[in-house]
């Protein structure tokens, strides 16, 4: 087939084969992860593909095997810097493992019907991060025999395996940094109402500043990010709290930002702060925040080893795994 026939009509894998001098189902298998195929034989089809610009569709053979390459990966929140970080992990970890991840953002009060369509794309397991989509939906994925794993969130269901980021580790290790540095009242910042983890976080502290003698404030707002850290900066006014702990970095660095503003107009007291999650914001000169992290590239690992073998077995137990955390000492704390 000349050049000119070639960019005139798609190419097929019975064009590669041919000019390969291989058969079909040895094009079929090169381009099939983790398929048997002869290093002699791979070279032939990868030259032929490229001379011809031959490339796989793969929505094409996920109708012919009822089942595709592609994972999908649900999130919310996008603008928190720790989501990205968490996204890009999992990217990397599913392309590593010969996955395609197909990220849907649900940001939208249609998230139900937005995700569903999952459902008809045959993807091979879909992964669920925190504060998305509710439990009704992966029930749904469930009762279609579509694996799922949630991470970072509590809901209980057969069949879905969990990872959770140990979250009352992380509430202990706080309290008892800022207690240990010499706080006497200190304070949690956070939305526990509508996030599984912060709520987890919140209670570990709680539970760890009574238990050193050291009673402590619930400083509550509505959403976890900058601006309601910004704005909940002004909570500390007129107060005697001396230390204070953000379930995460993104919400810290907003209270860092409003506590600036306040010392600028009235003054405000001086504060030991701790976040979580070790954003890259936490480590840059106008933060340099003590934080813990949740290594996201550990949890990627865990959450896919979890999926990958419910595709194996899917009639296993619902099993959790925990991610574990530690601390990143700067200078707020």
């Amino acid at each position: 087939m000349s050049d000119t026939e070639n960019r005139s009509r798609k190419v097929t894998s019975f064009d590669v084969a041919r000019r390969a001098g291989v058969s079909r189902a040895a094009v079929s298998r090169t381009f099939t992860p983790n398929a048997s195929v002869s290093a002699e034989t791979r070279a032939k089809v990868h030259e032929a593909a490229k001379h011809l610009g031959y490339r796989v569709n793969y929505l094409a053979r996920s109708l012919t095997n009822q089942r595709s390459d592609f994972v999908g990966v649900v999130a919310a929140g996008l603008d928190n810097p720790f989501r990205n970080l968490q996204i890009e992990q999992i990217s990397r970890a599913l392309l590593a493992r010969n996955f395609r991840p197909v990220l849907l953002p649900t940001d939208t009060e249609d998230q139900a019907e937005v995700i569903a369509q999952l459902l008809h794309y045959a993807v091979s397991g879909v992964l669920v991060t925190s504060d998305a989509p509710p439990t009704s939906l992966c029930e749904e994925f469930a009762d279609n025999g579509v694996p799922i794993v949630l991470i970072n969130k509590g809901d209980d269901i057969p069949l879905v395996d969990r990872v959770v980021s140990d979250d009352k580790a992380a509430g202990q290790i706080a309290a008892m940094q800022l207690i240990d540095g010499g706080a006497r009242r200190p304070a949690v910042m956070g939305a526990a109402g509508v996030s599984y983890t912060a709520r987890r976080r919140m209670e570990a502290f709680l539970a760890r500043c009574k238990a050193m003698g050291v009673t402590a404030d619930v400083l509550p707002i509505a959403r976890n990010d900058y601006a309601h850290g910004f704005d909940g900066a002004g909570q500390l006014a007129g107060t005697n709290i001396d230390a204070l702990f953000c379930i995460n970095d993104y919400l810290a660095c907003g209270v860092i930002d409003g506590l600036a503003r306040a010392r600028k107009s009235r003054g405000a007291p001086p504060l030991r702060i701790i976040g979580h999650d070790n954003i890259p914001q936490a480590g840059w000169g106008a933060y340099e925040l003590t934080t813990i992290l949740q290594p996201c590239d550990i949890q990627a690992e865990q959450a896919i080893d979890l999926l990958t073998s419910r595709m194996a077995d899917p009639t296993m137990t619902a099993r959790v795994e925990f991610t574990p955390v530690s601390l990143i000492k700067r200078k707020t704390a």
